[in-house]
């Protein structure tokens, strides 16, 4: 007698939808964080714009196509087919308007207010974030509480109790700040400021061993642990501003070390490469998911204040000089500006969309 097994094709099908699934949904949880982050910055200008009597046309999220739009008074509000940004329009925003309540009309200071609240509202959900991940963590301060066996750097100058203020130069104001500035480091050899028993001091040289990781690059191996801070409600909102503003000096650096050279355009990663590491996240846990969030909302919101046209930015430089002027910058010449601007960073972002997809194809 044969035996067959009528379920086979059906766990087999069933087995195909599961790995589907499996890789489907990280990408899906990836693509909802990016929306809310973008609908937290464009909030900020829509709350601001009705606080301070400003009207809205649309309040949208995501560009393209409309896959579903609704009224409600006198503002249209949609969702559209490419999650990759949105928008806040007001009414004689970018073009004469009669309508009293018109963005043109309303003074200087309130628009200032307006454009920037978006990116100031980004920082804010930086600071929540980082504030809820604190919650569960370890607390720290960069006080050195003890050391490996055999630490270099205790052999060349730090000691137990030494209050970390300053690697190469750069003031140090939490545990992240230590990580971050020695994870810069090349040759394993950093000058440090120290407090010690109340005193400044200056330790030249502190070394490092050096470790080589699969990118082929040498980082430091840091050779001691900081002293745990007693968790309470004032401790862990004060560890979360110190630890939001670390985040934005952090990526205030990696501007400069941009500019400088120091990394590559291919360093860089837009929507695609900040999708699947928000994929990769979710695969891990939700606190590194959390971290990531919590970097790129922050880095939305500096990156929209660099006085650059066609960003958030570029509009308050217009905006100082029409308060400084006490007329506004005609705005034919406002918008060839932002125009122009719009144009190179849409160019920008289609080559940092290729590099990830190159790097995806490449498995990097």
């Amino acid at each position: 007698m044969i035996n067959i097994n009528i379920n086979m094709p059906l766990m087999q099908l069933s087995n195909v939808f599961l790995n589907i699934w499996n890789t489907a949904w990280p990408i899906l949880v990836a693509i909802l964080v990016f929306c809310v982050i973008i609908f937290i910055h464009e909030l900020g200008h829509f709350l601001f714009a009705k606080l301070l009597g400003v009207k809205v046309n649309e309040f949208a999220i995501g560009f393209g196509p409309t896959l579903f739009k609704f009224q409600r008074g006198e503002t249209k509000y949609a969702f559209r087919l490419l999650p990759l940004g949105g928008f806040c329009a007001m009414e004689g925003e970018d073009d004469e308007s009669s309508d009293p309540r018109a963005f043109g009309k309303r003074p200087v200071w309130r628009r200032i207010i307006i454009i920037a609240a978006g990116a100031v509202f980004n920082i804010i959900l930086g600071f929540i974030i980082m504030t809820i991940i604190t919650i569960p963590q370890p607390m720290g301060k960069p006080v050195i509480a003890e050391f490996e066996k055999n630490a270099t750097s205790a052999q060349t100058g730090l000691m137990i109790g030494d209050r970390i203020t300053k690697i190469d130069g750069k003031a140090v104001y939490t545990t992240d700040d230590v990580g971050y500035l020695l994870l810069r480091d090349e040759d394993g050899t950093v000058n440090m400021e120290v407090k010690r028993d109340g005193k400044k001091e200056i330790l030249p040289q502190v070394k490092f061993k050096m470790t080589t990781l699969e990118d082929g690059k040498n980082y430091i191996s840091m050779d001691f642990f900081m002293t745990r801070v007693e968790k309470n409600f004032f401790s862990v909102i004060e560890q979360g501003v110190t630890r939001t503003v670390s985040v934005v000096r952090l990526i205030w650096m990696s501007l400069g070390d941009m500019v400088t050279g120091r990394y590559g355009l291919n360093e860089l990663s837009g929507p695609v490469g900040v999708t699947k590491a928000l994929a990769q996240a979710v695969s891990v846990d939700i606190i590194q998911l959390m971290h990531l969030m919590c970097f790129i909302t922050v880095n939305l919101g500096v990156f929209n204040l660099l006085p650059l046209p066609a960003l958030d930015g570029g509009r308050l430089v217009f905006l100082i000089i029409e308060g400084i002027r006490r007329k506004p910058v005609p705005p034919k010449y406002e918008g060839i500006v932002h125009t122009a601007g719009f144009v190179l960073l849409m160019l920008l972002m289609v080559i940092v969309a290729g590099s990830d997809i190159l790097k995806l194809i490449r498995g990097g």
